[in-house]
């Protein structure tokens, strides 16, 4: 094998140096803790999206908010000596607060979230939902979702904007009673 000069080593050397310096120095730059300043859109454009109609608020639910709603779930079944687990969902369906009560069972916890997804995904009482069925029966289908009784959903201005979802009691409509006695303690 040849020998290289001096020369071709020391510019080998000095790519090899340069290109591991760019990685490096773009490795760092990804993940700097403050990112570089984006270019300031100008005035006007704000001014036409919000002049259009482009942006949109949406209505959440706190953390607070569903926990409070979740405690006052699991007050009202425990006056009736009921051992449940209740869910909190977002508008989107995903999980914000989610109690499983002393003794429910480990049923209990999936069936709660899903109760509350499907009271929010359709802006209605799974109770309601469930009589559905008879005109629809594949709405049963759909993943995550729950006909029975024991969820409702939490509105904001007639839109759904949380579901609340309880499961464990001996009967849907006790379950259903318990998640609107948690709507009813976000009124107060």
């Amino acid at each position: 094998m040849k020998k290289l000069s001096l020369r071709t080593r020391v510019l080998t050397g000095a790519v090899a140096v340069a290109a591991l310096g760019a990685g490096t120095f773009g490795a760092m730059s990804a993940n700097a803790s403050t990112p570089a300043a984006a270019p300031a859109a100008p005035a006007a454009a704000v001014k036409a999206d919000a002049a259009n109609d482009n942006l949109q608020q949406t209505t959440h639910l706190t953390v607070a908010a569903a926990t409070k709603a979740a405690r006052a779930t699991l007050d009202a079944a425990k006056k009736e000596n009921q051992r449940v687990s209740v869910a909190v969902v977002d508008r989107n369906g995903n999980t914000v607060v989610t109690l499983r009560g002393d003794g429910a069972g480990p049923q209990s916890y999936d069936a709660a979230q899903e109760k509350a997804f499907t009271a929010v995904s359709w802006n209605a009482p799974t109770s309601e939902l469930a009589k559905r069925l008879a005109n629809a029966p594949t709405l049963k289908d759909i993943p995550g979702t729950l006909f029975l009784a024991g969820g409702a959903p939490v509105q904001a201005s007639g839109a759904p904007i949380a579901g609340i979802g309880v499961a464990g009691a001996p009967s849907g409509d006790l379950d259903e009673k318990f998640a609107q006695a948690g709507v009813a303690s976000l009124a107060r």
